[in-house]
């Protein structure tokens, strides 16, 4: 393992170890508290742009596959572990963390002090950083740091979307035959890819809903075209990575949809696009929520669900002018998901999907083909 040196904007320096890709990168750095699922995390279009700290410690030890993928690449800018094991022990391994990483252009990023690392984040906000295997002094770090736009400035939707259109044609993951199902589906439903997860698909799916991926261009008037044809039943709003506010054209695009009654659902960046365009502004938490083990109240049921979470942005609690509030987040009374009041419309901040995490709120997928 060769040196790499870390700079954050605070102007923390460390020099650590790299596991991973070779270069210079510079991300908006997050912690992740979940204890399985390094895989799927990394592969988060959502994480586009960030640099991921793991709290768990132990990272690697069961390698990679190309079924846990939740998309063709890894996106985000790199990993930060604890301790890095490079021996995976796993019956369905088929690579090490590091070749994964290698393979995508991502730095690895071990023997750092993550827990230190965390607490910084968790006191003073998610900053932004960069780490290089090639540059070592602090004040060329700080120069380059300074010189590269933040992650709030950058559209990576235009980098994890999908540039064909395209049929999903898998549904949940059968542990018994260790293949993905084949869909069985009454409903069609077009979803609009600004960076969506795998598991995402296969949910819907598995709700009864055939699955059109189309790319963030794709117009409001063809959708409608589509809708009011009755050759689909409604749309989906994907998660997807970056600040929602600087999305202008999918704002407009979803404000022509909400205007034509379309039946929506949104996830993570959909939810806060669909808040958005209802006239109410996201904001940004000072850390943000990643993780697998976020408690969220059912205000319809009163039940509590363990949540996968990976978002640093919010709706705001007057969303409540226009529709009723469905979820709250118990660690600090979020919203994590609405129902609008005049429209067919619904949306959750957490991840039903789970993928790393618990499948306690995959019912929603069944609101939704309930909806349609």
């Amino acid at each position: 393992m060769q040196k790499i040196s870390l700079y954050f904007e605070n102007g923390l320096l460390l020099e650590a170890k790299s596991f991973g890709a070779e270069g210079t990168s510079v991300g908006e750095c997050v912690f992740n508290t979940s204890l399985t699922g390094y895989q799927e995390i990394a592969t988060d279009p959502s994480y586009a742009g960030q640099f991921v700290t793991f709290t768990m410690p132990e990272i690697g030890n069961v390698g990679c596959n190309a079924q846990d993928m939740e998309s063709l690449s890894a996106h985000c800018k790199g990993v930060l572990v604890r301790t890095y094991q490079d021996r995976p022990s796993n019956f369905r391994c088929e690579e090490t963390l590091a070749e994964l990483l290698k393979k995508h252009g991502v730095l690895g990023i071990t023997d750092v002090d993550t827990r230190y690392i965390t607490k910084m984040l968790r006191d003073e906000g998610a900053m932004m950083m960069v780490a290089s295997t090639e540059v070592h002094d602090g004040v060329e770090l700080q120069k380059i740091l300074s010189l590269t736009p933040r992650i709030e400035e950058i559209n990576y939707i235009e980098e994890v979307s999908t540039k064909e259109t395209y049929i999903h044609q898998e549904a949940r993951y059968n542990i018994s035959s260790f293949t993905y199902n084949t869909p069985n589906t009454n409903k069609k439903i077009i979803a609009f890819d600004f960076g969506i997860k795998r598991n995402i698909l296969n949910e819907l799916t598995h709700a009864g809903m055939e699955v059109t991926v189309v790319p963030n261009s794709m117009s409001a008037e063809d959708i409608i075209t589509k809708i009011e044809s009755k050759e689909y039943d409604g749309v989906f709003l994907s998660n997807g990575p970056g600040d929602p506010l600087i999305l202008k054209e999918e704002q407009e695009k979803i404000k022509k949809l909400i205007q034509a009654k379309v039946p929506m659902f949104g996830i993570c960046l959909g939810h806060q696009l669909l808040s958005i365009s209802h006239g109410f502004d996201t904001y940004k938490l000072q850390f943000g929520q990643h993780g697998g083990n976020h408690p969220v109240q059912n205000q319809e049921t009163g039940m509590v669900e363990i949540t996968a979470q990976n978002h640093n942005y919010n709706v705001p609690d007057n969303i409540s002018e226009v529709a009723t509030v469905t979820h709250i987040n118990l660690f600090d009374n979020t919203i994590e998901g609405v129902k609008y009041n005049n429209a067919p419309i619904l949306s959750v901040q957490h991840h039903p999907e789970a993928s790393p995490g618990p499948h306690e709120s995959a019912y929603v997928f069944e609101q939704f083909a309930k909806m349609l």
